[in-house]
C-alpha cells in the first residue's frame, strides 16, 4: 500500500525532497453516544481502516492537496495566506482548518506542503473520516515542522478546527480515539477531564461487525447542533436546582429527582439520554472488565433504544438493521453508532454466526429498503502514527 501511495505522490507532484508517510485511523464507538459534549464517558476504539497521507515540504507558501478518493477534482491549490473555509474547497477544508487552528495556537507553518491523501473509511458512514483527516493533518504538521504538541493536543486542535472552522459542534471523542487508539483496546474516556484508561477488548469467540446503511440524511450537522443546544439549555435549567457542571455529573436517581426543572418535554428526553447513557457506559466497561460480554451486549441494545426514542437520532433504515440484528441468532448486542440519521450500526456477533449474520441481514435489508448495506468485520488498531 505504502509503495503505491508514494508512487502516486511522485506522479502527482514530481519526485524529489524528503517525502514522509502517515496514518490516522477511523473509529467506532462501542457505547457512550452523544455523551462526549455532555461531560460524560465514551468507549470508542480505533480501527485498522483510516486515512493515509504522503507529504513533503515546499520552498514557498503554497499548499497543494490531492485526494485519491476525489481524483476528478485533481490537485487543489491554495496557500498559507488563505486559510479560510470555502464551500467550493470541499474536503480540503478539513486539513486547512487544522493548519488554521495550529496558527491560532501560535504554531506558524514556515512553508507550504504537497500532500496526497487516501482514505479507506467509507465516506459519510459515521466512522469518523473527518476526525481521522484532522488528526492525520496534525501529525503531519507535528512531524514535518517539529511542533511541540502531544497527541492529545492534536486531538484538541482537530476538534477546535471542526467546531470553529468547519462549523460542526462535535465533542472530543472522534479525534481522541483516532489520536490515542491502542491495538485490541477501547478507550474509556471521561470527556470532562480527558482522563482515560485503556480497556482490553478481548472477544474470544466474537467479532465486532459494522454495517453501513449507505444512508446519510442531510440532517446530521444541523440536528447535531440542535441536540447540543437542547442539552445545554437543559443543563442551565437543572443548575437552578442542583450544583452540577455537566449532565455527566448526574446519576439516574439525581436526574429523576430534579428533571421537573427542565421546562420542556423534549429537553427532558435529551437530558435523560445524556445521563442514562453515561451511566450505561460506566456499567458496560465494568462488565467487559469482568469478561461479561452478555451484559455489555444488553447495554448496547439499551443504548440504541435511548438514541432512538429519547435522543431521536436514529432513522428508519438504521432501526431496520438493528431490529434484524436483534432477531439474529448469535448476536450479543447491536446499536447505532456515530452522530446518527444514517451511517452505521455496530454489533458484537459470535464467530460461528458472522457469515449467516452478513448473508441474512444483507438480503433482508435490501428487500426492505431497496439498496444494499456494506458489512465490515473489523479489528481494533493503533492510533495515528508515522509510517
Amino acid at each position: 500500500m505504502l509503495e503505491k501511495l508514494k508512487q502516486k505522490f511522485e506522479e502527482t507532484f514530481g519526485g524529489n525532497g524528503d517525502v514522509r508517510a502517515y496514518f490516522a485511523p477511523g473509529r467506532v464507538n462501542l457505547i457512550g453516544e452523544h455523551t462526549d459534549y455532555n461531560g460524560g464517558h465514551v468507549f470508542p476504539c480505533a480501527l485498522t481502516i483510516g486515512t493515509y497521507a504522503v507529504a513533503r515540504k515546499r520552498e514557498d507558501n503554497k499548499l497543494r492537496l490531492y485526494s485519491m478518493n476525489f481524483e476528478q477534482r485533481g490537485v487543489i491549490e491554495t496557500s498559507l495566506d488563505d486559510l479560510t473555509p470555502y464551500k467550493e474547497a470541499g474536503w480540503t477544508n478539513y486539513p486547512k482548518g487544522v493548519m488554521w487552528a495550529f496558527e491560532e495556537r501560535g504554531y506558524k507553518m514556515p512553508s507550504g506542503l504537497d500532500i496526497l491523501i487516501y482514505g479507506n473509511i467509507p465516506n459519510g458512514s459515521g466512522l469518523s473520516s473527518s476526525a481521522s483527516l484532522e488528526v492525520l493533518t496534525g501529525l503531519v504538521l507535528k512531524d514535518m515542522f517539529g511542533f511541540a504538541v502531544s497527541m492529545v493536543d492534536i486531538a484538541l486542535i482537530g476538534q477546535y478546527s471542526e467546531n470553529n472552522f468547519n462549523g460542526c459542534n462535535c465533542g472530543i471523542m472522534d479525534q481522541f480515539a483516532s489520536a490515542m487508539g491502542k491495538k485490541d483496546h477501547a478507550i474509556f474516556l471521561d470527556t470532562n477531564t480527558l482522563e482515560c484508561e485503556y480497556a482490553p477488548v478481548v472477544l474470544e469467540d466474537a467479532k465486532i461487525v459494522i454495517i453501513n446503511s449507505k444512508v446519510k440524511h442531510s440532517l446530521v450537522d444541523s440536528a447535531y447542533n440542535d441536540r447540543r443546544n437542547e442539552c445545554e439549555t437543559a443543563l442551565k435549567e437543572l443548575q437552578t436546582v442542583i450544583d452540577i457542571k455537566t449532565l455527566g455529573d448526574l446519576t439516574e436517581e439525581e436526574y429523576e429527582a430534579h428533571k421537573d426543572a427542565i421546562k420542556s418535554e423534549v429537553r427532558q428526553k435529551r437530558a435523560k439520554h445524556a445521563v442514562y447513557e453515561n451511566q450505561r457506559t460506566i456499567r458496560a466497561v465494568a462488565a467487559l472488565k469482568a469478561n461479561d460480554v452478555e451484559t455489555f451486549g444488553k447495554l448496547m441494545n439499551a443504548s440504541h433504544v435511548s438514541l432512538r426514542d429519547d435522543y431521536e437520532v436514529s432513522c428508519e433504515e438504521i432501526d431496520i438493521l438493528v431490529n434484524l440484528a436483534w432477531e439474529t441468532e448469535g448476536v450479543i448486542g447491536s446499536r447505532i453508532t456515530g452522530g446518527g440519521f444514517g451511517g452505521c450500526t455496530v454489533s458484537i456477533v459470535k464467530n460461528e454466526a458472522v457469515d449467516g449474520f452478513v448473508t441474512n441481514i444483507g438480503a433482508k435489508y435490501k428487500e426492505k429498503v431497496g439498496h444494499e448495506a456494506e458489512f465490515y468485520v473489523v479489528d481494533i488498531g493503533e492510533g495515528a502514527h508515522v509510517l
